[in-house]
């Protein structure tokens, strides 16, 4: 078989480990050929292809990024790109796509297998808030390096008297700010899943200031909204529709320095949270999600994704997940909650 594959959206650690999975199960133990497409959908749509041996994978597991590159493009009807992914596939005689990416991958890979394409996906995002899997590539090691940040906040907020607004990535779902906000021991943590009150934060970090500690950790995702009439704020979006880093967390740090007076510093982690080595168990996950996509393949199977369900790898129907972001529950939010 020829099979395609691609990475797209944005950048996690671990998915050289998927990479380097796929080539390893798909030639050495089918004796597939594997074809890679630089950036993503776009690299599909240009016919930008780079054949995987084992060669290219060597010595990848530590690293970064993606080796094949990618992009934030999805083929659409209406621009003839979804054209050009079929003239593609034709061309390089190309048997199944193999496509690892977040939501917005996905769902662009369920249309692309509606129009008769084999598509096998991976989920991958540090947001963690793809459907149907109860972990994503990426997302572990997001969580670990905002906990670290965290904990280092936490002393010199500590020496300084401050509070500490830490804004994290999530967008549509406040998973990175809940874990690392339980894990790192924040007092509060503002998460799209529940609008949030400002006038109750404040009142809080008084409280706590008066009779606890004084100083305090607030943990903000990039998503969080204040419920209404609570406060005045318009979310700032990117070019792409893309979500502007601080705008949430300079509008946080404003309200509470102003309301309560406290010494209020922000940190915006950024794209540090999707940079760097991936921990074993993104190494791991993306390493499990290879071997599986290429078994479904060379099974025949189409039209899935994998998933993490307990302790087994999975496949789940792509229809079923894509365009479907996966919420924090309600479980997890109240022990953020009472740990506050």
């Amino acid at each position: 078989m020829r099979i395609g594959l691609l990475t797209g959206g944005g950048d996690c650690p671990g998915l050289n480990a998927a990479i380097r999975a796929v080539v390893k199960q798909g030639t050495g133990e089918y004796g597939h050929t594997i074809i890679g497409f630089r950036n993503g959908w776009r690299g599909v749509v240009d016919g930008d292809v780079h054949p995987l041996g084992r060669q290219d994978i060597r010595n990848v597991l530590p690293v970064g990024g993606t080796l094949l590159g990618t992009a934030r493009f999805h083929p659409r009807q209406e621009d003839g790109s979804m054209d050009a992914v079929l003239a593609t596939v034709e061309a390089e005689r190309l048997d199944a796509l193999i496509c690892i990416g977040g939501d917005g991958t996905l769902h662009a890979a369920s249309r692309v297998a509606e129009a008769g394409v084999k598509i096998v996906a991976i989920p991958k995002t540090i947001d963690n808030d793809v459907e149907g899997t109860d972990l994503s590539i990426g997302f572990h090691t997001a969580v670990n390096i905002a906990t670290e940040a965290l904990d280092r906040v936490h002393t010199t907020a500590e020496s300084h008297n401050r509070v500490m607004v830490v804004e994290v990535m999530g967008r549509h779902a406040g998973w990175i700010a809940v874990n690392a906000g339980i894990a790192g021991g924040a007092e509060v943590v503002l998460a799209p899943e529940e609008p949030f009150d400002i006038d109750q934060v404040v009142k809080f970090l008084r409280h706590r200031h008066r009779a606890h500690a004084n100083f305090s950790i607030v943990v903000v995702a990039e998503g969080a909204v204040p419920r209404e009439g609570s406060m005045e704020f318009t979310q700032q979006l990117g070019r792409f529709g893309e979500i502007v880093a601080g705008s949430v967390g300079e509008r946080v740090s404003a309200e509470i320095a102003e309301r309560t007076g406290f010494d209020t510093r922000l940190t915006v982690l950024g794209h540090v949270q999707r940079g760097g080595e991936p921990t074993p168990t993104d190494r791991i996950l993306g390493s499990r999600f290879g071997v599986a996509a290429v078994d479904a393949v060379s099974a025949g199977t189409s039209g899935v994704m994998t998933a993490l369900r307990g302790e087994r790898v999975e496949l789940v129907p792509l229809a079923e997940v894509a365009g479907r972001p996966k919420r924090v529950p309600e479980e997890l939010l109240r022990v953020a909650r009472v740990l506050a």
